[in-house]
């Protein structure tokens, strides 16, 4: 991967539309999670894996004819990644088995651009078993990545093409055990003068959920989880999980109404499609020896503006040459992990609470805290396996003297509404007021962080 906008610039002429294959729920219902989109909404974290040719070249796009004799990293160790993702929190792992390059990073019997062509592990190896192994003895899921544009298959740009994809995607489901997430790229960045593909993406689609029925699929197009619009480590405000699937049809198309649609969701959308923020901890995707690593800081403020925002964050993690996490990037993700569990740590416990609805029929809360407390974090959130229903929300506070002061105004909550106060004072009571909403919502949480 890299800027996805240009990505899509350059493939929306060739983009093929294809209908959702997501059902759409019968009229007037709202649409409601799959058991397999709760469990990925609720892991909240998950790391992505760039790995293969161009770490080798300091290319991000390769062009497929790099020699797999380049592909040699000397000290590999996928546990490592594992270790390192556990210790940062993440939950699941998502490799890249195959990018835009076409090298392949397991033994394929589909072309002999892969590590069987490698002087890696002899040519022996299979870096998928070895990464899908670590990552669940570290107690984590697994993710693949498989990219649908092939720089290096002669066929690709025919029909042949697609069976080969097919075939590829059939090894890589039915080879490694439960795969949790699959991630799809925009499909084709050669341009107007390149070759093109036409993706069946029904039958792709309908290949993953045949073969692995409790994963999720990413795309711009979903059809369970989409690409939330940029790669700044941001998502909307406000931010659906639902979507109008007639606006974003396939993957690679792109326009301001598909951008909208990415960011921001819709409130009456007929189909559950929650939103994954990716972005990586270095400016790009594959390791490049001189870029600076992301600060916990920097980190945080993505925290706070991804899952913070009902969305989940996908963090690219690169390994080096040598087939390990640098250190750098292993520091700041500890550091990172230690000042989330530092702001869990400072919740206020056993606020009373008590909820009614007004003569407007607005939801409001209003909660005792045992003592004053300067808050300086609130998250909130929706029992989004029942739908989401909140358009509009105001969190005030109240000090001892009774003074009110606002700590918190927002559009959707979702899953996860998650910010900090400015200026945060001492407060003994607060007060959340739903302002608009779909219908009037039950069961919300809200919890206090101290400064």
């Amino acid at each position: 991967m890299t800027s996805r906008r240009e990505f899509l610039a350059a493939t929306a002429a060739a983009a093929v539309a294809a209908r959702s294959i997501a059902a759409a729920p019968t009229q007037r219902a709202r649409p409601l999670p799959t058991a397999a989109q709760l469990q990925w909404q609720r892991d909240e974290f998950a790391m992505f894996l760039h790995f293969g040719v161009n770490t080798f070249t300091g290319q991000e796009w390769g062009d497929g004819l790099e020699s797999p004799s380049i592909f040699n990293p000397s000290a590999l160790d996928a546990r490592q990644w594992a270790r390192v993702a556990r210790e940062a929190g993440a939950r699941t792992v998502i490799f890249t088995a195959k990018h835009h390059d076409g090298f392949c990073l397991w033994p394929t019997r589909t072309t002999r651009h892969s590590v069987t062509a490698s002087p890696w592990r002899g040519g022996g190896g299979d870096l998928v078993r070895e990464f899908s192994d670590a990552a669940r003895a570290e107690g984590l899921r697994v993710g693949l990545y498989c990219s649908p544009w092939d720089r290096n298959a002669k066929v690709f740009g025919s029909p042949a093409y697609l069976d080969m994809y097919v075939e590829q995607l059939t090894e890589l489901l039915t080879q490694y055990g439960d795969i949790a997430e699959v991630f799809f790229d925009g499909a084709n960045g050669e341009g107007p003068s390149g070759r093109q593909q036409v993706y069946d993406w029904r039958r792709i689609w309908g290949t993953v959920r045949r073969l692995q029925p409790n994963a999720v699929m990413f795309s711009d197009a979903g059809p369970d989880v989409r690409w939330i619009g940029n790669e700044r480590g941001s998502a909307g405000d406000p931010n659906w999980s639902t979507v109008n699937p007639a606006i974003v049809t396939a993957p690679g198309v792109w326009g301001p109404e598909i951008e909208r649609a990415l960011q921001h969701g819709d409130r009456n959308g007929t189909v559950w499609r929650p939103g994954e923020t990716d972005v990586s901890i270095r400016p790009r995707w594959f390791f490049h020896e001189t870029d600076a690593v992301k600060s916990p800081s920097t980190l945080l403020d993505i925290w706070y503006s991804s899952v913070g925002r009902n969305s989940k964050l996908l963090l690219n993690v690169p390994p080096a040459k040598n087939g390990l996490i640098a250190p750098d990037d292993a520091s700041q993700l500890r550091q990172f992990r230690a000042v989330r569990d530092a702001l869990v740590a400072g919740e206020v416990a056993n606020v009373r609470w008590t909820w009614r609805v007004d003569e407007s029929q607005r939801l409001v809360g209003e909660g005792v805290l045992p003592r004053a407390a300067r808050i300086g974090v609130v998250r909130l959130a929706e029992p989004i396996e029942r739908g989401q229903l909140v358009a509009s929300f105001t969190l005030t506070g109240a000090g001892t003297d009774g003074r009110a002061r606002t700590l918190m105004r927002g559009q959707t909550i979702g899953y996860c509404r998650m910010d900090r106060v400015e200026d945060p004072a001492p407060v003994a009571s607060v007060r959340l007021v739903v302002d608009d909403a779909v219908s009037v919502p039950s069961g919300l949480s809200v919890r206090l962080f101290e400064a």
